[in-house]
């Protein structure tokens, strides 16, 4: 529990968060005051929250799945709609399973994954150092491990056939719409873990270009995309030999397609 637990500080903070355009002043003003340490820390972190980062930036974390993420300014922040990816890897992802998340960030997916089923082998990459720091800070334990680099580039060759579930947040606002995202992420995620190029979908097709020589027979590879991307990206899916459904939340306004390498006959 924070030592900052007045009435009246509490009401200042939220005013000022307010005031700033934070719609859920004070929600943010709580877990402002219960994440700070002392009041010069909570100082600062009002004021940075005030000239516009994101929360999860000023409070160092994020909530995913029930977990506390580790996530450093300049790091992508997982959002609430990525919890269903999480939940259909985790239906699909057997006890002891091989599982890679590639475009990983922070590593919310794979923590929620960890966290779930026991025994997993858990493997993932990301482009962005400073992704890879707070991964290997919420991906602990023998049985993960965190790489850098460009999507299949940096796992070690000894997975390919192997992985029993590929899971993939990557990047599918087309370049055209970046401009329309909150200034949030505009302003403060890195611009590799927003922009999918002209349609959105150009990262999603390298993946699933390769995702079946990585598949063990009747491995799935589950990618986050749009309600309106769904069709393409699952096109992009059939092209690299997969077999594929869409799956949607409305609840969370998710949309997940999921492809299965065939088993051999």
């Amino acid at each position: 529990m924070s030592v900052f637990s007045s009435v009246p500080l509490r009401s200042t903070i939220t005013t000022r968060l307010r005031a700033a355009g934070c719609v859920f002043a004070e929600d943010e003003a709580r877990l402002i005051i219960s994440t700070a340490r002392t009041p010069v820390e909570l100082a600062a972190m009002v004021d940075r929250r005030v000239v516009g980062l994101p929360l999860e930036h000023v409070l160092g974390w994020a909530e995913f799945r029930g977990l506390r993420i580790s996530v450093d300014a300049g790091v992508f922040v997982p959002r609430r709609r990525t919890e269903f990816l999480a939940e259909q890897a985790t239906a699909l992802a057997r006890p002891g399973a091989v599982v890679v998340d590639l475009c990983c960030g922070s590593g919310a997916v794979g923590a929620a994954l960890l966290s779930s089923l026991d025994g997993i082998e858990l493997h993932a990459a990301d482009i962005e150092p400073a992704a890879v720091r707070c991964a290997r800070r919420n991906l602990t334990g023998a049985n993960s491990r965190v790489y850098q680099g460009d999507l299949y580039e940096p796992l070690p060759g000894t997975l390919r056939g192997r992985v029993d579930v590929l899971v993939v947040n990557a990047p599918y606002v087309p370049t055209e719409e970046i401009r329309f995202l909150p200034p949030e992420a505009r302003d403060h995620e890195p611009l590799v873990t927003l922009d999918g190029g002209a349609d959105g979908l150009d990262v999603q097709r390298r993946v699933a270009a390769q995702a079946a020589g990585w598949l063990v027979p009747g491995g799935s590879l589950l990618m986050e995309t749009s309600e309106r991307q769904a069709l393409r990206t699952a096109a992009a899916f059939a092209a690299g030999g997969l077999t594929t459904r869409v799956a949607a939340c409305r609840e969370l306004d998710a949309t997940v397609v999921i492809g299965t390498r065939p088993s051999d006959a």
